[in-house]
């Protein structure tokens, strides 16, 4: 019996020290950051959400204080056979329930300003329920296919192999959003009930490259950049 891999395997000794190395090189930017992998795509990145604007002050612990905005911070390690997204969420109202999904478009542009050119998500897939503490805080972690080749496809609508390299997660409830002006007569298919709040945080395309945070080897040499599969 033949067995494939879907990655490289490596030496256990390898993936140790590879780690270590991570953990030593791991650098952040504002939004993002990644480690060096000698010869290869990075094995680590770190990506933060941005806050839905209209819909900040419903996520928020601590509404119109900006020393304790709502924070989403997302750290996605490569492995052999799939991936590990691990999800932390601080001074988030208590007890608010999201659920997290990975998409093909982010509706903030690079700046973290709403993009008036994106008029959907694109291609969407449920990944997590997200939970608030009593004391606004929560960590998810999911294991799946995510840096560099995550795609869906459809051959019954001819659509293509079709990346989804953004991170957000969506208010659960549409009542949790309604202070906001959320009109929870038309919630949002964001749920495993398809009745779901709006988008609450979302990640931010590349400056650079357009692309999602979920790429990390881009192809630059065309244009629009893809992402190196």
């Amino acid at each position: 019996m033949t067995s494939f891999l879907r990655r490289p395997a490596r030496p256990l000794v390898a993936i140790a020290l590879l780690a270590a190395a991570a953990a030593l090189a791991l650098g952040f930017t504002a939004a993002r950051g990644v480690s060096a992998n000698a010869g290869g795509p990075p094995d680590v990145t770190h990506f933060q959400l941005v806050a839905n604007p209209k819909f900040a002050s419903c996520i928020a612990r601590f509404p119109g204080d900006p020393a304790r905005a709502p924070r989403a911070d997302v750290t996605v390690q490569r492995g052999n056979l799939n991936d590990t997204l691990t999800l932390r969420i601080h001074d988030i109202k208590p007890n608010l329930a999201f659920d997290l999904f990975t998409v093909q478009r982010s509706s903030l542009g690079a700046d973290g300003k709403p993009d008036p050119t994106v008029t959907s998500f694109g291609m969407a897939w449920y990944q997590s329920d997200v939970q608030a503490d009593k004391n606004g805080n929560g960590t998810v972690r999911v294991r799946t296919i995510l840096l560099d080749q995550i795609f869906g496809f459809d051959p019954d609508v001819n659509l293509a192999p079709t990346n989804t390299f953004h991170v957000g997660f969506w208010f659960n409830n549409p009542a949790d959003a309604q202070a906001c002006g959320f009109d929870v007569t038309k919630p949002t298919p964001f749920n495993g009930e398809h009745r779901a709040g709006p988008l609450a945080m979302i990640s931010l395309p590349s400056a650079t490259t357009g692309l999602g945070p979920l790429c990390v080897n881009p192809d630059t040499s065309v244009t629009p950049a893809r992402c190196n599969p």
